[in-house]
């Protein structure tokens, strides 16, 4: 891909967040979110990295709506999506970086940091209850649930689709009270790409791999953290400790950690920090400098 092509797949807002980064002369952080929420979600973490010498950058997916309220009129925006396309998007805004980034993702932003850490272009990658790749073989019953909603109907391969707050507080805010899984609904749940669902759930059929491969061997793959959820619903323990598995023959070095009690909320609920802990002390000692 040449400098051109890089900056035609970037927008305005996220090359002045690369151009940023770089003028900081920090190492930078790059934010990868997953289905149902936008980049914005990322804010606190972002808030803690820069408090804690850290540049940062959270990319969305592309042609993303700017807000939650844009994003819920327009479900329309998100259709199409696709793991390599999403992959690319942020690879490309990688690849304008003047340092090596650390690569933080939650969910199927979890699987993307994962693939990103594959290409060896990060320094060091953590990955929270992410969806899973090809050759991750469990499939819990919790979440087959969760991707119900979508899976449940062939023609969400094409489409935007929304959670009802039902579903979501099945699969995101179960191990949270009423009131502040309604507030985490209002405030950050958004439409998000049927597609991404319906190729991880094939992967394993497809003999190529399909877009959810990850290149685990890869020997300039990096330290990578996995970060799970003890009582995530939609991406179970069974998921991550497999990616675990799968991940730990790398020569790098690989972490595997179970944060008690929490749901996929984990990133955005009231006990974000501690999760944002955990991956910052991993950064600082692998990523700083």
């Amino acid at each position: 891909m040449s400098d051109t092509e890089t900056t035609a797949t970037l927008a305005e807002w996220e090359l002045a967040e690369v151009e940023k980064a770089n003028a900081s002369g920090l190492v930078p952080v790059v934010f990868v979110h997953g289905l149902w929420l936008l980049s914005s979600s990322w804010q606190k973490w972002r808030d803690l990295f820069e408090d804690n010498g850290f540049a940062t950058l959270a990319p969305g997916w592309p042609d993303d709506p700017a807000t939650v309220a844009e994003a819920r009129e327009h479900p329309e925006t998100f259709a199409h999506k696709m793991v390599q396309q999403v992959t690319d998007h942020y690879l490309a805004a990688i690849a304008m970086l003047s340092k090596r980034p650390v690569v933080i993702g939650h969910s199927f932003g979890g699987l993307i940091a994962q693939k990103i850490a594959g290409e060896g272009v990060a320094a060091a990658t953590v990955s929270i209850d992410n969806a899973p790749f090809k050759g991750v073989l469990p499939l819990p019953l919790s979440a087959l649930k969760s991707a119900a909603p979508v899976l449940g109907n062939p023609t969400n391969a094409g489409k935007g689709v929304a959670l009802t707050f039902e579903q979501f507080k099945y699969g995101w805010a179960n191990n949270l009270d009423e009131a502040e899984a309604r507030e985490l609904f209002e405030t950050y749940h958004v439409p998000a790409a049927g597609a991404p669902l319906f190729q991880a759930a094939t992967a394993n059929f497809n003999p190529f791999g399909g877009e959810t491969k990850v290149d685990s061997k890869n020997p300039d793959r990096g330290p990578l953290l996995i970060i799970a959820g003890e009582k995530d619903n939609t991406v179970p323990t069974a998921i991550t400790n497999a990616s675990y598995k799968i991940q730990a023959k790398n020569p790098g070095i690989t972490v595997e950690t179970t944060i008690p009690g929490r749901g996929h909320s984990l990133t955005i609920d009231n006990g974000w920090r501690e999760v944002a802990d955990e991956a910052l002390a991993f950064v600082q000692e692998h990523a700083a400098s």
